[in-house]
């Protein structure tokens, strides 16, 4: 009879036996040090954790111990690091096209993944107007600009008066996206450690870029300032 361990794995409570759990720590271990030194280290190792918590859950199926068959197809799920950013896929999802882009992510492009299909509906913070139903809606169903569902609510608001109690209601029950994996999943792009880490990397280095902007256009317009007031 083997060993069990009690774990908290991504926030969730995990039982595992021995040699799994050692399986999964030189597992994590290696994904942590590929990543050392991302600047998004900590909320990439996280929702990794978070990930592969949720496919215990679903490969245990009414087992309540999670075994090394578990871990296995996990990491065969996920990918692990000497894969990452190669041309072979990194999991059972393939990787498609890769577009050159300078200043995205660890690899320095930025990646387009095959879709799996499989689409969650979720409400999307990084593209709001109010609490960014329209845009997660359109998310969901590929329509690729949500101002056509926000002009929508807008007539329904206008002619039927159910729009704003619609547009409530859903931003009451719908979850927000939070982490990569819901991004990811909210797009139907696969979900495993390389997709996670570019997605936060790309978050990252896009907010860099948005201070940056934001620190030029105040040196420009206070700096302009100055000269009027020094002329």
């Amino acid at each position: 009879m083997k060993k069990t361990i009690n774990i908290n794995l991504g926030g969730h409570p995990i039982i595992i036996d021995e040699d799994a759990f050692q399986q999964l720590e030189t597992y994590l271990s290696r994904i942590g040090d590929y990543f050392s030194n991302s600047e998004g280290r900590e909320e990439i190792v996280t929702d990794i954790e978070t990930r592969i918590a949720e496919l215990f859950q679903q490969e245990l199926k009414g087992k309540k111990i999670v075994s090394s068959k578990e871990v296995q197809k996990v990491i065969e799920i996920m990918g692990v690091p000497e894969h990452f950013g190669g041309e072979e896929p990194q999991s059972e999802y393939e990787e498609a096209e890769e577009i050159p882009k300078e200043s995205k992510g660890k690899q320095g492009h930025q990646k387009k993944y095959q879709k799996t299909g499989k689409k969650r509906l979720f409400r999307d913070p990084s593209d709001k107007v109010i609490g960014g139903v329209a845009s997660g809606l359109s998310a969901y169903f590929g329509i690729d600009d949500p101002v056509w569902l926000r002009i929508v609510f807008v007539l329904l608001f206008f002619t039927t008066g159910v729009g704003l109690l619609a547009y409530i209601i859903m931003w009451i029950i719908v979850p927000k996206a939070k982490s990569a994996s819901d991004r990811l999943s909210m797009h139907g792009d696969p979900i495993n450690v390389d997709s996670i880490a570019h997605n936060i990397e790309e978050d990252i280095s896009d907010l860099s870029n948005h201070v940056k902007k934001f620190g030029q256009d105040m040196k420009k317009k206070y700096g302009s300032d100055k000269n009027k007031r020094s002329e």
